[in-house]
C-alpha cells in the first residue's frame, strides 16, 4: 500500500500519513522513492487504535462515584 492509498483509505491528507510514518505509528519501507506500507500490519494498527479510542471514551464517560467521606462544610 502506498502513502497515497493509505491517505485515501483513512480520508486524511498524505502529509498526515507521512507524519505517522515518521513518528513510527505506522511501519513502512522506503524503496528509495516511495514509502510502502504493509497492508495487514496497517489494518492491525488501525484496529488497535480504534479499540483504544473506544476504551478511552468508556473511561471518560464513566460517572465519578460520590465519595462517602466528603462532608458538607456549609
Amino acid at each position: 500500500m502506498t502513502v497515497k492509498e493509505a491517505a485515501e483509505y483513512l480520508s486524511i491528507p498524505e502529509s498526515k500519513v507521512e507524519k505517522m510514518i515518521f513518528q513510527r505509528k505506522i511501519r513502512a519501507i522506503h524503496d528509495g522513492d516511495h514509502y510502502l506500507i504493509y497492508k495487514d500490519q496497517f489494518n492491525t494498527h488501525m484496529k488497535q487504535m480504534q479499540k483504544y479510542k473506544i476504551l478511552v471514551e468508556e473511561i471518560m464517560n464513566e460517572p465519578v462515584p460520590e465519595d462517602i467521606d466528603i462532608k458538607d462544610e456549609d
